[in-house]
């Protein structure tokens, strides 16, 4: 994770940003610090990477790397305001001893568009990801990864528009997919749980799961009932302030799998 020290919107890089809208960096710390407190007391270890000025978004920890099996796939940012971003996580990589690490050869921008199940690894595309770096993924972490056409600018980044809950237990917005993307979740996850557009507009998949809790944005009221229906304990937060730079709770927190 990465505290929002720095955070304001002062471009827009998608459609939830808006540079005339006033932005409380003091409360953006607040809720983020929330959530980090949060992920302690349900016994998670919570690494934290050094703030940079003048990248507000750092904060958004998701888009800086993926890693899968301890293997550390830089991510390539498609916007220029962002690109430095994906050397500093690559750096603290580095310096926390990853020594399998890849610079991205093609546009990829993390756990924005690649999201683990234990089978496959979803990558998104259609807004930022390159689909070339599909490929790249596949051959550095070994394992199958499935291409997914978004068409949707609210939800430019898979993670938007997908959450994965538990092993291969997925939940995404249907709406969110190209017809035959949509198909190919309905083949490979025929036991998903789709969620509807009123939840999805409050960004209830930008959420974690830990394969029991799930934490999500609390305006997503219907999806946490639908959740504890599933046996899954759902965690309402409030990351509205962070939410006006396109994010929320998934997007400032990046998983690292050993």
């Amino acid at each position: 994770m990465c505290r929002p020290a720095h955070f304001e919107v002062v471009y827009a890089i998608n459609p939830w940003m808006d540079p005339e809208k006033p932005v409380d960096t003091a409360l953006a710390v607040l809720q983020w610090e929330r959530l980090h407190d949060l992920y302690l007391s349900l016994g998670h270890t919570v690494d934290l990477i050094d703030p940079v000025p003048g990248l507000p978004d750092m904060v958004y920890a998701a888009n800086g790397a993926t890693v899968v099996d301890g293997r550390v796939l830089g991510a390539s940012f498609r916007n220029a305001q962002r690109r430095p971003e994906g050397p500093a996580y690559l750096a603290w990589f580095e310096q926390h001893g990853y020594t399998e690490r890849h610079e991205a050869r093609h546009v990829n921008e993390g756990e924005g568009d690649f999201l683990v199940t234990d089978s496959f690894v979803l990558a998104g595309h259609g807004f930022r990801s390159d689909v070339r770096s599909h490929q790249e993924a596949q051959s550095f972490f070994g394992r199958p990864v499935i291409g997914l056409e978004l068409v949707d600018p609210r939800y430019y980044h898979l993670d938007t528009a997908l959450a994965v809950l538990a092993g291969d237990e997925i939940m995404y917005n249907p709406d969110a997919f190209a017809p035959s993307s949509l198909k190919v979740l309905r083949s490979l996850f025929p036991d998903a749980l789709p969620v509807s557009a009123a939840d999805a507009a409050v960004f209830g998949l930008n959420a974690v799961s830990d394969g029991l809790n799930v934490v999500l944005p609390e305006a997503a009221g219907e999806l946490c009932a639908l959740l504890r229906a599933r046996g899954f304990h759902p965690i309402g937060m409030d990351l509205s302030e962070l939410l006006k730079g396109g994010g929320s709770v998934k997007c400032c927190t990046l998983e690292i799998r050993h």
